[in-house]
């Protein structure tokens, strides 16, 4: 009888090309040659299996009851009651994050629209403050407060979820703006749907973000429906990685992990060195945009299953692994049976954590000792006639107001940077 050998964690040097080439606009595209090893390969389904898991778990909360609030999954086709109210699912899109993560390192910053469980996972928070946070409970990454739509880990530069479609993104610049303007060798990535991709503001922050030079990396997450919406009945031209005219673009097959990881570099080196880049992640969700919508009304279920069985993610790793022989179907198995595991014990844990304190309802709502300390103002003050003593403002100052407190506004001369 052969002897048990153990799943590949080897670091030697693995060339793997993309599924398809990279489509590129104004710019050279990156070689579709991508190095990898087997112990990267090994963990990217181990990532994406989690990733799954745990929103299919979550898809089953949702049903008991035990999740409430809005909540998008990042993954398939399944949830409506421990989670309540909306709540979407990545399922699917994995390969997104996971590349995305594998091509940077936590001091570059990350923020997205509200299908965040999973991008929250791979910034490295854990299983049981996700579940606690969709639970609505006081050990969740938001203290509770924030539900499905509003993860976040700042201590990993991940700056949450957003519910307003497409306002992440000027953020998301404004964090870009404070990486060049502290001199830092990082960038920021802005998630945002392909139904956001029509939003005014992203242009106006992309006009800037380019004008500036700023290290910002705009992700286009196209799974090809706004809600129940098909791209070509919203979009003249669904190239979304044209989309920035003047802004080079690349084109991905957001559904090939190995070709998101190389985009990524490309785009990352690319930002800090020339400024913005639009990156269209040609991707697809299996569930319905949330857990409202049957996901079945404006597609059919056999565009979906023919994803599925086409190009689903953590299958295309599967085939990787399998076809040079880094693991047998066996021990593939086995470590999906171990996710399982340790998605049901984060789980219970979770729902053991206490409930937040009713004082949680007055925390973090403004910041103490700051901001306007009269009702009325006298025209044309300006916030800073205030006293600024004791609030920890440094004398550096960027003046970005347009004349505002010329013309007779409230406002603050520009941006006050603050100590940390």
């Amino acid at each position: 009888m052969a002897a048990t050998r153990l799943i590949s964690d080897s670091t030697a040097p693995l060339t793997i090309e993309t599924s398809m080439p990279f489509t590129a606009h104004i710019v050279d595209p990156p070689s579709r040659d991508v190095a990898t090893t087997p112990a990267e390969l090994v963990a990217f389904f181990h990532d994406m299996s989690l990733m799954r898991r745990m929103e299919i778990a979550a898809d089953s909360l949702y049903k008991a009851k035990l999740i409430r609030g809005f909540c998008h999954l990042y993954d398939g086709q399944e949830a409506a009651r421990l989670i309540r109210g909306f709540c979407h699912l990545y399922d699917g899109q994995e390969a997104v994050c996971a590349g995305m993560e594998a091509a940077i390192t936590r001091k570059d910053s990350i923020i997205t629209a509200y299908r965040d469980h999973c991008i929250f996972l791979s910034r490295g928070g854990d299983l049981v403050t996700a579940f606690a946070e969709l639970m609505g409970r006081q050990v969740g990454c938001s203290r509770g407060k924030g539900g499905s739509m509003h993860f976040y880990k700042k201590d990993a530069n991940f700056y949450g979820g957003h519910g307003i479609v497409g306002a992440q993104v000027p953020l998301g610049c404004g964090l870009a703006f404070a990486q060049k303007y502290r001199k830092e060798d990082t960038v920021s990535f802005s998630l945002y749907g392909d139904g956001a991709a029509n939003q005014g503001q992203l242009f106006e922050a992309l006009n800037i973000s380019a004008l500036w030079k700023l290290p910002a990396i705009l992700v286009c997450e196209n799974n090809h429906y706004g809600m129940g919406t098909a791209e070509w009945r919203a979009a003249k031209s669904p190239s979304y990685y044209k989309r920035g005219d003047y802004v080079p673009g690349l084109k991905v097959d957001g559904m090939d992990v190995l070709a998101v990881k190389q985009a990524c570099k490309f785009a990352k080196e690319h930002a800090i060195a020339n400024g913005p880049i639009v990156l269209e992640m040609d991707t697809y969700r299996y569930h319905g945009h949330s857990m409202s919508d049957p996901g079945s009304t404006y597609r059919t279920r056999d565009e979906i299953s023919g994803v599925r069985q086409e190009r689903d993610p953590i299958e295309r790793v599967r085939k990787l692994l399998l076809a040079h022989d880094l693991a047998t179907p066996a021990e593939l198995k086995d470590m999906e049976k171990e996710i399982r595991k340790e998605v049901d014990a984060a789980i219970a844990k979770a729902k053991e954590s206490p409930m937040p304190d009713a004082s949680e309802l007055f925390t973090n709502v403004y910041v103490k000792g700051f901001g306007v300390e009269h009702p009325i103002a006298t025209l044309p003050e300006t916030l800073n006639d205030y006293p600024l003593a004791g609030l920890g403002i440094t004398e550096e100052i960027w003046h970005l107001s347009y004349d505002c407190g010329t013309m007779g506004f409230v406002t603050f001369d520009g941006i006050i940077i603050l100590e940390t």
